[in-house]
């Protein structure tokens, strides 16, 4: 193992997190995580010998537009980089290529990358669970191999999947409502990374500001945020079909 490590995670319902943290725990002995999904983001800077895992969730196979927003207040100064997008079972197409290059422009230098599985933020049975044991495992045997990777002073950056140009991927038209059992308590107002909740009036979403992150949908303790019927139905007639197959980690050293 390493002394430290840094972790970026944009994790806005919590499974991008636990799949960087359990990746991170086998690289290094101390793990630093900066939350880029708070609303207030300051500007990082790392040096050459800083180590820095960068995790972010994948929305319809790219990363969201508000995360690489906010990677550029990171300035990478030489640093080796873990790059990782953690995706919900359906595919993660360019999102890891757009990671990797984005840490790169970003003055990084990417040794290791990962696809990573968490439980889908919106069709919870699929991936339901993951991270779990099995991944546990798995990944604590990758970062065994990032680390001795490090300490050998080796930087030469992985071949991942994925194409130039991205794919496009417009988002869902769709955004989260206000259910009749809402309280107006403005939680989900106060941890809207985009800030596309009134705080005044919480039971509003401004549809235009909304990256349909489901942090929302997640945080509220009174399940009072939901997305239209009509459409979780039609996402859960989509990704059933994926429930037959138990996808892995995809690791790139």
């Amino acid at each position: 193992m390493i002394q430290q490590i840094t972790v970026l995670h944009f994790s806005p319902t919590g499974g991008t997190r636990r799949a960087a943290l359990l990746l991170a725990k086998s690289i290094a002995e101390q793990v630093r995580e900066i939350d880029l999904t708070q609303q207030q983001i300051s500007v990082y800077h790392f040096e050459a010998d800083d180590v820095v895992l960068a995790a972010a969730p994948v929305y319809g196979g790219r990363l969201p537009v508000f995360l690489t927003e906010r990677l550029h207040a990171c300035c990478g100064g030489g640093a080796r980089a873990v790059a990782a997008a953690v995706y919900g079972g359906r595919a993660y197409e360019d999102a890891l290529l757009e990671m990797s290059d984005l840490l790169a422009a970003q003055n990084f230098r990417v040794i290791a990358s990962a696809a990573l599985l968490a439980e889908h933020s919106i069709f919870h049975p699929l991936a339901a669970g993951r991270p779990d044991a099995q991944d546990a495992a798995q990944l604590a045997a990758f970062g065994a191999r990032i680390a001795d990777k490090l300490t050998a002073g080796e930087v030469t950056p992985p071949s991942v999947p994925g194409a130039h140009p991205y794919k496009s991927w417009g988002g869902m038209a769709a955004v989260p409502l206000a259910a009749g059992t809402c309280t107006a308590c403005g939680l989900c107002a106060r941890q809207c990374p985009a800030q596309a909740i009134p705080s005044e009036t919480p039971r509003e979403t401004d549809a235009a500001r909304c990256i349909r992150c489901m942090r929302c949908v997640s945080q509220c303790p009174h399940q009072a945020r939901v997305l239209p019927a009509e459409v979780s139905a039609m996402l859960g007639k989509k990704l059933s079909p994926l429930l037959e197959e138990r996808k892995e980690n995809e690791l790139y050293l």
